[in-house]
């Protein structure tokens, strides 16, 4: 985890409802929590927030600047609007070099040098991922961006990978049970049968565990970008 990624928030004596005018300002209300210490009432512009969430995510640290400290924090919670899929509140947890913290953190396919995709896909068969992000426990500077499995694995019908397959680097301990599967093989066949019987809900549903919050993260990015100076007007709840 080399990349230091910044990000300036303001302090903010605005709360409760009234937080609709900062929203309508194109800001977001935001907050961090200090070790127990009276929490940091914050704000921030909206596409900063966002762009910062899209490369941070909840496992890489951020450094905030914010009426005139700095603190290292992870993002522990966002706030989307489900109807416009925009920020309305986000939730900063400052951390301190040697402590270690959990986190979530993306899994995702590793495929042999020269390959986009594992031995079973190049069969013809299918491979639907049943888990995107694990918790982990690490130090910040330890927390990985992402952690890896052996696509190579994946050859037949009926081929599982787990958490215990992820590579996991030193200093870093993942949380998740080891037997909970993270990818598995089908016949194309089958799973159209599967995904009949489910009303033609099934390799949708299994193949986007989270892909509904990301593209709120997207749409929530470009809706701010298509706005006149950015403004985001939320109709949600005051923080």
């Amino acid at each position: 985890m080399a990349d230091t990624i910044t990000l300036t928030l303001q302090k903010r004596d605005i709360t409760g409802k009234q937080v609709k005018a900062l929203r309508r300002e194109g800001l977001v209300p935001a907050v961090i929590h200090d070790h127990g210490k009276e929490s940091i009432i914050v704000s921030g512009v909206y596409i900063d927030v966002v762009r910062t969430y899209r490369r941070a995510g909840k496992n890489h640290p951020v450094v905030l600047e914010a009426d005139g400290k700095k603190y290292t924090a992870l993002i522990k919670k966002v706030d989307i609007d489900p109807k416009k899929n925009t920020f309305t509140h986000i939730v900063f947890n400052a951390v301190t070099a040697n402590q270690k913290v959990e986190a979530e953190v993306p899994v995702r396919i590793k495929y042999a040098e020269g390959n986009d995709s594992s031995p079973a896909e190049r069969a013809g068969l299918i491979v639907l991922h049943n888990l995107e992000t694990v918790e982990v426990v690490a130090t910040p500077s330890n927390l990985p961006d992402v952690l890896e499995f052996d696509g190579e694995k994946l050859i037949e019908v009926g081929d599982v990978a787990t958490v215990a397959d992820l590579i996991v680097p030193k200093g870093v301990e993942v949380k998740t049970e080891e037997d909970h599967q993270i990818a598995s093989v089908f016949e194309p066949s089958a799973l159209a049968a599967a995904n009949d019987a489910a009303g033609g809900d099934a390799e949708d549903d299994a193949a986007s565990v989270d892909s509904d919050h990301e593209s709120n993260v997207v749409e929530g990015d470009q809706a701010a970008e298509n706005k006149p100076g950015g403004k985001a007007e939320n109709q949600a709840k005051g923080e």
